[in-house]
């Protein structure tokens, strides 16, 4: 009986095929290792943040007058609304930590090199709208720290010419941050984001699944194939990969849970302590700062004296990482066969990274500004100097087969 189903679905639509061709039939190299877990970890997180989602707004108002209450409410009187808004609020953090370690296993791996440009890019967008998504998100607790927070990343806009103070304006939908804004970023978070988020992780796996997935030593196996037209160092995804993924997806629950039930402000830098304050257009906490995963490029902002400059230099922090593909000119992928410039430097670009997300969670100092600026050069020369560096260093012979 199953067997009829099954054919009368694949008449009217590919089931079968879709199945076969994304995880039975998919053939993926053999020596994935610990890196390969964040994807799958990304697309978990990412279902969290919806199933929480949806359920919090069925108790959350959005307007000014109502919001901070609202999620009192949640807390306090909803039935398991404490869990529901503690695995959202803790889940944001979770998905940048992942998405950060997946975005790291491309650069040792380079996976953004061809012929995998349009997944990098892809992957690219898709952390571009998760900045937009948590941003709006953050303002609706409608806390301390969202309100003056959010009054801060909008004013930079102002800094651009001619058209800034007009731009800033129509983000805001009101001449400071009101209601209004609260429901515009209501209905962004919830509606728009995450729709356009969706159809880019579909775009994401459909352009990785079609040139097929990266290794830890860069060797493509689709080029050694037996009589069948099957990759020698291939496995099929399922189930081999999606019973060793169940294992990373058991050790990040066991991780996330823990936090959630013990530590979900992790000393207020998941939740700040100003946002359990609300509100108050009269009232300046005595430190803004965004929420952990932006404080590096709020680090980059504040380096720069001028503000245009500040706002050029951050959006240039991201827009960098775009053009990748095409800075990197070494003839091996994977950073086991570069030379020790690519390696010294890649050190260089996560401790500056590191270093430049804990300034952004500081108050500033002269020393400490001065340190910022020296971080922010060096994360800007590891792209710079890349088409240099990647093409005069010596690099080892890569295997013909993967090396396990």
């Amino acid at each position: 009986m199953m067997s009829k189903f099954m054919e009368w679905v694949d008449a009217r639509f590919p089931a079968t095929k879709m199945w076969e061709d994304h995880l039975s039939k998919y053939y993926a190299p053999k020596n994935f290792n610990f890196f390969y877990f964040f994807g799958s970890l990304a697309l978990l997180v990412l279902v969290n943040q919806i199933v929480t989602g949806v359920w919090l707004t069925m108790s959350y108002t959005p307007s000014a007058e109502e919001a901070f209450a609202s999620v009192e409410y949640i807390m306090r009187d909803v039935e398991y609304g404490w869990i529901l808004r503690y695995l959202h609020a803790t889940g944001a953090s979770a998905f940048f930590i992942v998405v950060y370690l997946h975005m790291l296993r491309g650069l040792l791996y380079g996976s953004y090199q061809k012929p995998r440009e349009l997944v990098w890019i892809f992957g690219m967008l898709i952390y571009l709208m998760l900045m937009a998504e948590a941003f709006m998100g953050y303002l609706l607790p409608w806390g301390q720290m969202s309100y003056w927070g959010a009054q801060v990343i909008i004013s930079l806009f102002g800094a651009i010419p001619v058209i800034g103070a007009d731009l800033t304006q129509w983000i805001r939908g009101d001449y400071l941050i009101s209601g209004i804004t609260l429901n515009r970023f209501f209905a962004l978070h919830v509606v728009a984001l995450p729709i356009v988020i969706l159809g880019l992780v579909v775009l994401h796996i459909l352009a990785l699944h079609e040139v097929g997935s990266n290794n830890p030593d860069g060797v493509e196996i689709k080029k050694k194939k037996d009589a069948n037209g099957i990759p020698l160092d291939g496995i099929p995804f399922h189930p081999y990969y999606t019973v060793k993924d169940i294992v990373g997806v058991v050790v990040f629950l066991f991780i996330f849970c823990f936090i959630v039930f013990f530590f979900p402000e992790m000393g207020g830098y998941f939740l700040e302590k100003p946002n359990f304050e609300e509100a108050n257009a009269l009232k300046t906490p005595a430190h803004i700062a965004p929420v952990w995963y932006f404080t590096p490029f709020y680090a980059i902002l504040r380096a720069i004296p001028d503000k245009l400059m500040g706002v050029i230099a951050m959006g240039g922090a991201i827009a960098v990482l775009f053009v990748l593909p095409w800075l990197d000119r070494s003839p091996v992928k994977s950073m086991r066969y570069k030379g020790w410039l690519s390696k010294g430097w890649l050190l260089v670009f996560c401790v500056s990274f590191v270093i430049l997300g804990v300034l952004g969670v500081l108050a500033p100092t002269p020393g400490r500004t001065l340190l910022a600026q020296i971080c922010t050069a060096l994360y800007f020369a590891y792209f710079i100097l890349m088409p240099f560096y990647t093409r005069m260093e010596k690099t080892k012979p890569v295997p013909e087969r993967v090396t396990g």
